[in-house]
């Protein structure tokens, strides 16, 4: 199976935004300039530059090679929204990706020469900004509400919020996303999924949680 290379990025961190933002593409930036808030609009926009680095770092090429190539599996390429990709020099770049923000974060993911088939998603979240009344109903299925119940309640919040990053990267992996029911899909032993603790020897920040999916 393919190794993916993670890594963890501060959104605040990420150079250049102001300067590189028209390389995303119309697709992005029409959706950057659909977001009301201009906080959000800045997340969208440096977590797209910063998978565009990344990109171009485990290829080892100047970004300006690269050219956003998004695709949905039901909406078809040129899209803002999809599995991320890139075309290098005009044919495609030979990447697996994907990328999750969360409060301030990004976490990317990517595979170069990744296997015929190969599909990868990653999903990063805030155990704060994970439950609402009624989410188990509507996000967990009754195995998980069951595993919930049966640990400590001080544990609840830390394990729904990694239950549901386990959803959200399995769902990206699929590019089924939520069309799909997530109280569908139990992700408590599911093979090819894995918890990410750390990215490149550097713990996750203190209250998130992160999962990997390979497919």
């Amino acid at each position: 199976m393919d190794s993916p290379v993670l890594e963890l990025r501060k959104l605040s961190d990420v150079p250049g935004t102001g300067g590189q933002i028209q390389q995303l593409g119309p697709p992005a930036l029409e959706r950057a300039n659909s977001l009301a808030k201009p906080e959000d609009r800045d997340d969208f926009v440096a977590g797209r530059i910063a998978l565009w680095h990344f990109a171009a770092s485990l290829l080892d090429v100047d970004p300006t090679r690269l050219v956003p190539d998004y695709r949905c599996p039901q909406c078809g390429p040129g899209q803002d929204h999809g599995r991320p990709g890139f075309m290098l020099d005009g044919g495609p770049a030979p990447l697996a990706l994907s990328a999750s923000r969360a409060s301030g974060w990004v976490l990317l993911a990517g595979v170069v020469h990744p296997a015929d088939g190969f599909r990868l998603g990653v999903d990063l979240e805030a155990i704060s900004g994970v439950g609402f009344d009624g989410f188990d109903d509507v996000a967990l299925t009754a195995a998980e509400k069951e595993f919930l119940v049966s640990i400590r309640e001080q544990d609840q919040a830390t394990q729904r919020a990694r239950l549901w990053a386990r959803k959200e990267a399995w769902l990206k992996m699929t590019g089924e996303g939520l069309r799909r029911n997530p109280a569908e899909v139990d992700v408590l032993d599911r093979p090819g999924l894995q918890d990410v603790n750390a990215v490149k020897n550097r713990d996750l920040p203190e209250g998130f949680v992160a999962a990997l999916a390979l497919g």
